[in-house]
């Protein structure tokens, strides 16, 4: 009761100071409370939004670690918490200003450790519109996702350092630029290019570095035997992958919906709450879509399939999540479900080892949805949208490519064959992720 008594008599005086106020003719300081309410929600907004995509580092590492063979799973965990850690300190050191410092419509910033300034807020004048960290902390933990999707594309094969250093390049220099290119006010955002919170700029990205490690460090042993076909390696738990799903599904609604970059006003939640609405049901009707599909081809319901059709969903909404009907996200979803389904057993076919799936779900629904944005948004261009696609992909395949070379010609990027067929667990870290069961019951 004493509870309420107080609050009641702050709100009472909230009250009659504002009449006061009003009375007065204050309407400079009522202007003042103003902005500095919207500077507190847009900061809450960047940290709370923020710490939803982080979390999805941990869906990540699940679904990963559920895809990947039980001799693999140690490492893969370790591998995602590393490289998140990678690249944070990455975008500390040279990404944030690389991304945003003096783009001013050209094609990169500048080489400088970020700091942040609050010194105007802190004296009172609020035009920044949010604390200079809370931006730094949502920018940086998108960085995260991009290595992460290379992650599960070339699992139980490569070595542990060598990746790390790939994510150091990703991070630090790969990801800043193409960034820059859009977010940060370069040339593409001059010329009007559209990606609301990333299908290109982040997980297209993560995509092209993805696809050209899977294609230079060669697939796993065994997965194309040499009289044709594909030898499938199931994963070692598949509820801990479907786990993983619906914790990136969750992530997901900071990912898209923190790309508002702002929660000052009644306009800013509504949009949000568009931008939730609109990436949950792109996921459905990727996870739809992706079931209906497997079970007319393959006449089975696929599991794997349908956690990748989430994702593509999600991914496929990701370039413009703000502008679409409840209806029209369905679709979009639906169609990057749909990709994933034929994608996979193409890359199969092109003798393209992707453990998890990730090319398909995360290039090729990003491709599509940012090719999609013109379709529910008058003001983008299918000719910039595919100028955009187009450059981002040949600048991240060239550098990768140079970087993936780089480090296969000096330090090595593949374990041995009889690292490969002991496990990574064993080879790279001297542990076991499930020691009760012991290794003799592990699949090749």
């Amino acid at each position: 009761m004493e509870f309420i008594a107080k609050k009641l008599r702050f709100a009472g005086l909230a009250s009659i100071g504002a009449v006061l106020l009003s009375a007065l003719g204050t309407g400079s300081a009522s202007a003042a409370v103003e902005s500095e309410t919207a500077y507190i929600l847009n900061t809450f907004s960047f940290l709370v939004h923020g710490f939803l995509v982080m979390f999805m580092a941990a869906g990540f590492a699940m679904l990963e670690s559920g895809l990947v063979r039980a001799k693999n799973t140690a490492t893969i965990c370790l591998k995602n918490i590393a490289l998140y850690s990678v690249a944070g300190l990455m975008f500390y050191l040279v990404g944030y200003n690389l991304m945003y410092a003096g783009v001013d419509g050209g094609f990169m910033g500048t080489f400088a450790l970020w700091s942040g300034d609050n010194a105007d807020a802190l004296a009172g004048k609020f035009d920044a519109g949010y604390a200079a960290e809370s931006d730094w902390f949502f920018q940086m933990v998108f960085v995260a996702t991009a290595a992460s999707i290379v992650s599960g594309t070339v699992a139980e094969r490569i070595k542990l350092w060598p990746f790390l250093v790939f994510v150091v390049g990703l991070s630090a220099i790969i990801y800043p630029i193409t960034g820059s290119w859009q977010w940060g006010g370069g040339w593409l955002a001059e010329k009007g290019f559209a990606d609301f919170a990333g299908s290109t700029l982040v997980h297209s990205v993560g995509g092209w570095a993805a696809l050209t490690g899977a294609i230079i460090l060669g697939a796993r042993k065994g997965k194309y035997p040499a009289g044709g076909g594909v030898h499938p390696f199931p994963g070692s738990n598949l509820p801990l992958a479907t786990l993983g799903t619906f914790i990136l599904w969750l992530g997901w609604f900071g990912f898209n919906g923190g790309s508002q970059l702002a929660l000052g006003s009644a306009a800013d939640a509504i949009a949000i709450s568009t931008i939730y609405i609109n990436t949950n049901i792109a996921a459905v009707g990727g996870v739809l879509a992706a079931m209906i599909l497997t079970q007319l081809i393959y006449k089975k319901v696929d599991l794997s399939m349908a956690l990748n059709g989430a994702i593509a969903g999600l991914v496929s909404i990701t370039a413009g999540p703000d502008t679409p009907s409840l209806g029209q996200s369905l679709l979009i979803g639906a169609v990057g479900g749909a990709i994933v389904v034929f994608v996979v057993p193409l890359l199969d076919k092109l003798k393209i080892d992707d453990v998890v799936g990730a090319v398909s779900t995360h290039l090729g629904a990003g491709i599509w949805g940012t090719l999609a944005v013109p379709l529910t948004n008058a003001d983008a261009s299918f000719v910039v949208q595919a100028t955009g696609v187009v450059a981002i992909g040949a600048f991240t395949v060239v550098a990768s490519t140079i970087l993936w070379f780089a480090l296969k010609l000096t330090i090595g990027i593949r374990v041995s064959e009889e690292d490969e067929m002991n496990g990574l667990d064993q080879a790279e870290l001297g542990m076991e992720a499930y020691p009760e069961f012991g290794r003799g019951s592990q699949t090749v």
